[in-house]
């Protein structure tokens, strides 16, 4: 028998979407409308620095301390959901764990070499302090080249996402936006 348990907070629902909206703004509007662009990325920068927080302060299933685990761990559930034979989390399985530290992480590189980017030209928050003197147009190809591997960390969640959606049999999407996840009455809350 299933039940329905409230698993994702509002605040950690409006994170997410809120991202998903700001990267792909960020995404459509890079090299064609600064001001866009610029506000979008300052958007995922307050978004990540707010998700830090929430993960040390935060409701049960938001804290780090939720869904970190170990390497040993994260291996051991990658080779179960191989054999599709995972353990259920209640919470982010040990892979979502994982992608949400690479994710958060790698959008924080991507927020500071864009503002480093711009810094020379006295555009946004570096401009004026020490990032000016080690930035450049160098800058610009590695704020490029990271954009292009969130981009790939981005769909590699998606599939994860949908994998994990499949093998468990719950509806993760839904449950980001509702907040709940059904789970067997019997369950080890994880």
């Amino acid at each position: 028998m299933k039940k329905e348990i409230r698993v994702w907070d509002p605040l950690v629902r409006v994170f997410h979407w809120t991202l998903v909206l700001s990267f792909a703004i960020a995404w459509v509007s890079a090299d064609e409308f600064d001001t866009l662009h610029f506000w979008a990325g300052y958007t995922i920068a307050a978004l990540v620095a707010f998700r830090i927080v929430w993960g040390v302060i935060g409701t049960r299933h938001a804290r780090f301390s939720d869904f970190v685990y170990r390497l040993s761990t994260i291996k051991t559930y990658l080779i179960d959901l191989a054999a599709l034979r995972p353990k259920h989390y209640v919470g982010h399985n040990p892979a979502g764990g994982l992608m949400v530290i690479i994710l958060l992480l790698s959008l924080g590189l991507l927020t500071f070499t864009g503002m480093a980017s711009v810094a020379p030209d006295g555009i946004g928050p570096l401009a004026g302090t020490w990032v000016e003197s080690i930035s450049g147009h160098w800058m610009e190809d590695v704020h490029e080249a990271v954009a292009n591997l969130v981009l790939a960390f981005v769909l590699f969640h998606i599939a994860g996402v949908l994998v994990s959606s499949l093998v468990h049999g719950e509806n993760l999407v839904r449950a980001m936006i509702n907040g709940k996840k059904e789970i067997e009455e019997k369950s080890d809350e994880n």
